[in-house]
């Protein structure tokens, strides 16, 4: 029933109404006010601890003591480390009574560098650089000052700390580790090597093993390397898999210090290019499906007849190609030959696994415009490493990684004599 005395409401239509504000500008200062804003708490926070603590060591101020063991020594300037940066703060004092100053736990607790420099690492690994790093971190509010932000402290603490991974990659111990499969791979850096060694272990788990910078990818450079890995607890004994590219140097220092119980494969794309860059252009394609298509069977015996019928198909008007398929070829079998299928061998037959790894170190290293030395060299490497450790992954086919070792064990044990078998 309609009202007599009230009006009948009228439904109005909805209307925009548009207001043209700075909003991104607002957004911005509520951003730097409330980064401003735990500044400032966190600075009073840790005043308020460091009082407490000068308090537990020299009791309450104006209080007197005969049994207190130390004394209020004023204040004096200090640094932080606060919301990723280093400020500056007013540090209470304390001194003992028989000793020196008095360390307040609250102060070592925050002047920890750690997290200074984790935000250093991040932003090199992010691809900035040394000059670039202060504008990357957020303005402090006035009249905080940003400490140890130029291209010179940034530049040191990262030298810092590239030496201690560094230290850490040359000196860990390989003793615990079961490694039936190593990599060994060279990235060039101007006119530099840095011989990487990268271990799988069992349950095909990817290891870092070792560094070593030469000039070149020579054989002694190589078994300095291998050298190194022997006395940090590899077990020369082992029955193993080395992948390796085709490198001469790489393959005799292998030989030469681990003997019968290394086996050798080639990586099957690095054949494939030598080969190829002996033909002309318009033979690239055939030439490199014919030894993929042969690559794929499971068959050593029948796959080392194909390509032998390929080397011998070219010899005529490409005698190059052929010898570069000739040269090794057997090592590029050695997975197929020790009876491995499926991912595990699409993973095995080439180095990829390492050169993937190379190529984190190449990004990571992009910035660097000028290699002054080879310890120079060996730290960004160590830092890239560390950068890239924990975005490991297990290896591809690492399920049948059982039957890998199997057949190790079972090809090193039928190359013995007769007498150690007896024993």
């Amino acid at each position: 029933m309609k009202s007599r005395t009230k009006p009948a409401l009228r439904v109005v239509p909805a209307a925009q109404v548009q207001l043209t504000l700075p909003i991104q500008g607002v957004l911005q200062d509520v951003k730097h006010a409330f980064y401003g804003l735990c500044i400032n708490a966190g600075k009073q926070v840790l005043a308020a601890m460091m009082e407490a603590d000068r308090i537990a060591l020299c009791g309450p101020k104006g209080v007197p003591d005969a049994d207190r063991r130390a004394v209020r020594g004023g204040s004096t300037r200090s640094a932080v480390v606060l919301g990723g940066q280093r400020i500056g703060i007013k540090r209470p004092r304390a001194r003992g009574v028989d000793a020196g100053e008095l360390e307040l736990p609250s102060f070592a607790w925050a002047a920890g560098t750690d997290p200074l420099d984790t935000a250093t690492m991040a932003a090199i690994a992010a691809g900035v650089s040394m000059r670039r790093y202060a504008s990357t971190l957020e303005e402090l509010p006035p009249p905080e000052q940003a400490l140890s932000v130029s291209k010179s402290a940034t530049s040191r603490r990262f030298v810092a700390l590239s030496e201690e991974q560094l230290l850490q990659w040359l000196s860990r111990s390989l003793g615990k580790l079961d490694l039936p499969v190593v990599m060994v791979d060279g990235i060039h850096f101007r006119d530099r090597v840095i011989l990487l060694a990268l271990g799988i272990d069992a349950q095909g788990n990817k290891h870092v093993l070792g560094l070593r910078e030469g000039s070149t990818e020579s054989t002694r450079v190589v078994r300095s390397l291998l050298s190194d890995l022997i006395e940090r607890g590899l077990d020369a004994d082992r029955a193993r898999l080395w992948v390796i590219d085709g490198g001469k140097a790489l393959r005799k220092a292998i030989v030469e210090t681990f003997g019968a119980t290394a086996l050798i494969q080639r990586c099957q794309e690095h054949k494939r290019r030598n080969v190829i860059e002996h033909l002309p252009e318009e033979l690239h394609a055939s030439v490199g499906r014919a030894m993929r298509d042969a690559w794929d069977s499971a068959n050593a015996e029948l796959v080392k007849k194909q390509l032998q019928r390929l080397a011998t198909s070219l010899q005529s008007k490409h005698p190059g190609a052929a010898a570069s398929l000739r040269e090794g070829l057997e090592e590029t079998l050695t997975v197929q030959a020790l009876g491995i299928t499926g991912a595990l061998y699409r993973t095995l037959r080439t180095t990829n696994p390492i050169e993937n790894l190379n190529g984190s170190i190449a990004h990571y290293t992009r910035n660097v415009k000028r290699w002054r030395d080879g310890q120079m060299t060996l730290r960004w490497v160590a830092s890239a490493l560390s950068d890239a450790k924990d975005r490991f992954r297990k290896l591809r086919g690492h399920r049948d990684m059982k039957h890998l070792i199997a057949a190790l064990d079972k090809r090193i044990a039928a190359t013995q004599p007769a007498e150690l078998k007896a024993a």
